[in-house]
């Protein structure tokens, strides 16, 4: 591994931190902040979500890559209907988009 990109890594997870560990030091009071910078770090989590999604899979969907793509991602949705678990869901996802890949029928 690349020195650059080890340094880059970890500048990154440093960055990914101070901003998830930030807002919970400023935010000392007991209620519920209503101003901007609330509603400003309350819509972040969605954005950032969001924004990852497409992220990963957008160039899955351009390289023709359809089926595992679908498999995953339903998969996902489903187990999460069925049971509301993040971890069965996120499991069951990449099982079904590895073997959709493995099956080579794409």
């Amino acid at each position: 591994m690349s020195l650059h990109i080890l340094i880059l890594a970890l500048m990154v997870g440093a960055a990914n931190w101070a901003f998830r560990y930030g807002p919970t030091r400023l935010s000392r009071g007991a209620g519920q902040g209503t101003g901007p910078l609330a509603r400003f770090l309350s819509a972040t989590g969605p954005a950032a979500i969001a924004t990852l999604v497409v992220a990963s899979l957008l160039p899955m969907a351009l390289a023709a890559q359809v089926v595992p793509l679908i498999a995953g991602v339903a998969s996902v949705v489903a187990l999460w209907l069925w049971r509301r678990s993040v971890v069965i869901a996120t499991l069951g996802g990449s099982l079904a988009y590895a073997l959709a890949t493995m099956s080579g029928t794409f």
